[in-house]
């Protein structure tokens, strides 16, 4: 009776801390979690200094000064993922997330810059926007049930389809304007850098298959050098060492206009971070409640708010690093938070900035490809777990996706509608994302006035019953209530995948 006294705590306090593990929490060697966080930094690092390269140029900034900006949103970005993924009460999701200035805002933060308002106004609407998009938080993290597979598959496999315009610009060569854009020679660059992933990928070793992204882009830079496509002439240029200095462009100002604009992009945003919290949280396997997206939606404000005082702007999660942790399996949170330091150090040490700023974009192109293809097919992998017998799920997800890819297939589409919408809707994601949610809520919620089979559409979607599946069953077996009873009534027990492995 002792003995099972004293073993009956120790099987509980194990069950409990074997319910308690988390993918996400998984620890590795300080060598792999820095390999694995530099591939998540070379994975968003086009992404991240893109927009300030926009902004400042539109502000019509010296090159130092957009060099400041790089900077900044380098740091401020590193902090933001070390919050997100790391955490504290009340901010952070605790998940594999890395964050970074928002394509979302680009076009309105340009607007306002070319309106008068310059880049302090910039500053001041995303302190006020975001202030605001923190306290607005809670109702966000409520609709967590608005998100059921046929919502997040769909969202998931529009982040990938629209991302891929941003690889295949990358694999172009990065500039419109320049006169190899689209040469056989970036194009080729890209392709070689795309086959080593592919031929890492497949090797046995499981360090080099989850590297091989990483991999991919050294040897792609190192076919850059020996062809003459990759310039390191300006690495040794600028300051070695340069802390972000607090409102260098001078103080922010409030405008009304420039805040309102501002606030459509932030909700833009908290809907895009919504989106890929929940995607990451499929992707890793990991459970994510309402409670966890709020906290993730808070610690993007809240990054999003302090960012102007170091001269950045506002933070979200990137989708493209979602990607790259579907591809290598790499669920640890911990690795994205190694990648938000390396960040922080790279806003820091310019010097280090302009080594990576040497990976050639179509090397970025090349990864890009698989990286984003992935997000895609994870998206496609949930999908496939949705019911679509009897229902309208499919004609949820043919819409959503149709109508998330407009702005990505015809990018002047909202250009004639107001301002604010074609803010909200101009983005793939945002659109496939409303929609779904919309149509799930119409189909799936509100089912007043549904009829069996509603669609021609639905045509085709019953499931198929293979005969190896029915070979065991004798006359008079039936279903009921998930349980197979045969002729006499007694209950014929199931066999699971799980109990016929063992």
């Amino acid at each position: 009776m002792n003995t099972n006294k004293k073993s009956r705590p120790a099987n509980t306090t194990a069950s409990r801390t074997q319910r308690a593990a988390r993918p996400e929490d998984q620890r590795l060697s300080i060598g792999s979690t820095f390999a694995y966080g530099f591939q998540h930094v070379l994975t968003m690092y086009g992404g991240i200094i893109a927009p300030p390269l926009i902004i400042g140029a539109a502000a019509g900034m010296s090159s130092q000064d957009i060099g400041l900006l790089i900077a900044a949103c380098l740091f401020v970005g590193g902090l933001a993922t070390i919050l997100q993924t790391v955490g504290i009460p009340w901010f952070g999701s605790q998940l594999p997330l890395v964050q970074g200035v928002s394509f979302a805002g680009v076009s309105t933060m340009v607007a306002i810059v070319q309106g008068g308002g310059g880049i302090q106004a910039v500053f001041g609407s995303v302190i006020a926007a975001s202030l605001i998009g923190l306290l607005i938080t809670p109702l966000f993290s409520k609709i967590i049930r608005f998100f059921p597979p046929v919502v997040t598959g769909t969202v998931i496999t529009t982040i990938g389809l629209t991302l891929m315009p941003v690889a295949a610009g990358w694999a172009m060569g990065g500039n419109a304007k320049a006169s190899n854009y689209g040469s056989v020679a970036n194009i080729g660059l890209a392709a070689v850098t795309t086959a080593v992933v592919l031929l890492l990928s497949k090797v046995g070793n499981a360090a080099i298959s989850r590297l091989s992204i990483l991999l991919a882009m050294v040897i792609g830079t190192v076919v850059a050098l020996v062809t003459g496509m990759a310039d390191f002439s300006k690495i040794g240029q600028g300051d070695i060492v340069a802390f972000p200095t607090p409102f260098a462009f001078g103080a922010p100002t409030f405008q009304i206009a420039s805040i309102v604009s501002m606030l459509i992009v932030i909700l833009v945003t908290l809907t895009e971070t919504s989106a890929d919290i929940l995607a990451v949280g499929e992707i890793v396997g990991t459970k994510v409640d309402s409670r966890r997206v709020g906290d993730g939606l808070r610690a993007d404000m809240l990054s999003s708010a302090i960012s102007p005082l170091f001269n950045s702007f506002t933070q979200s999660a990137f989708a493209q690093n979602v990607g790259l942790v579907a591809i290598t399996g790499i669920k640890s949170r911990f690795v994205v938070s190694a990648g938000g330091l390396i960040l922080v150090i790279l806003g820091l040490l310019p010097v280090l900035g302009r080594v990576v700023a040497a990976v050639p974009t179509p090397v970025l192109g090349g990864a890009g490809v698989v990286l984003f293809g992935t997000v895609a097919a994870s998206g496609i992998r949930t999908l496939a777990k949705v019911e679509y017998k009897n229902n309208m799920n499919l004609i949820i997800v043919a819409t959503s996706i149709g109508f998330g890819l407009i702005p990505i297939v015809a990018p002047t589409f909202y250009n004639q509608f107001p301002s604010w919408f074609s803010t909200i809707f101009h983005s793939g994601i945002s659109s496939a994302a409303v929609m779904a949610i919309l149509l799930n809520i119409l189909f799936n919620h509100f089912k007043a006035g549904n009829s069996d089979n509603q669609s021609v559409f639905v045509a085709g979607t019953d499931r198929i019953v293979s005969e190896a599946d029915i070979k065991c069953l004798t006359e008079g077996d039936r279903f009921e209530n998930g349980k197979l009873i045969d002729a006499e009534g007694n209950e014929v027990p199931l066999k699971t995948s799980s109990a016929s492995e063992h």
